[in-house]
């Protein structure tokens, strides 16, 4: 089961005030806050970009280690979930993204674009890829 919940650490600014946010899964993910509640926002968006970086960069995505003392979860937003997950099947399938489109019956330049960080791919056809490489999504809500 891929997971995209990461653990980050909110260390207190004592020079500027605020939060420092640092992931030791994903190191470059790093951002503030003012308040808890924004530093965790910003962690949240820092591990989207952080991800869809290494997504455009052909990186593995680690998966996330289990918190320690101290931590909090901070999620990726779901379609960014199910783009690393689309990206993570396909590497694992070993398939082409040629028989990756023929799968998905579509052409190689609408297979790339799904995998594609900018492009606004719809939730149901994340879905479709997931399903043509063998793979389903589940929502948990905590």
């Amino acid at each position: 089961m891929l997971r995209f919940t990461y653990p980050v650490k909110l260390t207190p600014d004592r020079k500027d005030g605020g939060y420092v946010v640092s992931c030791r899964d994903i190191p470059e993910a790093i951002t503030q806050g003012e308040t808890i509640a924004e530093a965790l926002a910003e962690a949240e968006g820092a591990l989207q970009a952080a991800i869809e970086s290494r997504i455009e960069d052909g990186l593995d995505i680690p998966a996330p280690s289990q918190p320690r003392r101290g931590e909090r979860p901070a999620t990726t937003p779901i379609t960014t979930a199910l783009k690393a997950a689309v990206y993570i099947a396909l590497r694992d399938s070993g398939i082409s993204k040629s028989e990756f489109a023929r799968r998905m019956q579509v052409n190689e330049k609408e297979a790339r674009r799904m995998l594609d960080p900018k492009h606004p791919t719809k939730v149901p056809t994340l879905e479709r890829a997931l399903a043509a490489l063998g793979r389903r999504a589940e929502i948990e809500v905590s």
